[in-house]
This record gives C-alpha cells, structure tokens and sequence, in this order.
C-alpha cells in the first residue's frame, strides 16, 4: 500500500494526520479512543476486536478531504 500524505492540523507534525492510498482508501492518524462508554458503544455497532478507532478532528477532514460532487 502506497500512502501519500494529504495534510496535518498539527503544528508539531506528530497527529493527527490524513493519507491517501492507492487503493482508493484513507488512512488517518489519530488519538486512539481509549474512553470506556465510547468503546462499548463501538463494539455494539459491530467493532470487532482485532480494529481500533481513532479521533480526530473534524477540522483535518473539513481541510483535507475532497467534498463529493452534488
């Protein structure tokens, strides 16, 4: 898998931060939710264990994310 950065709100260019692939896919370095209610309410939508998820925030995508056409 190929990344190529598209942007960062960091100003010391640690996280979060936002990729592309070449797969068509995103990859996003965030803070890793680590909240016990917020984790509940994942894994009863369906996270599975071996997947994790991350916060960031909605400024990088707002910034960084091509908006869909209409």
């Amino acid at each position: 898998m190929k990344l190529t950065f598209q942007g960062t709100t960091s100003h010391a260019g640690t996280c979060p931060t936002l990729y592309s692939t070449d797969q068509g896919t995103y990859v996003v370095q965030g803070y890793k939710v680590t909240d016990p209610e917020a984790l509940a309410a994942l894994r009863e939508r369906g996270l599975p264990d071996h997947e994790t998820a991350v916060e960031v925030p909605a400024a990088l995508l707002d910034v960084f994310v091509p908006k869909a056409a209409p």
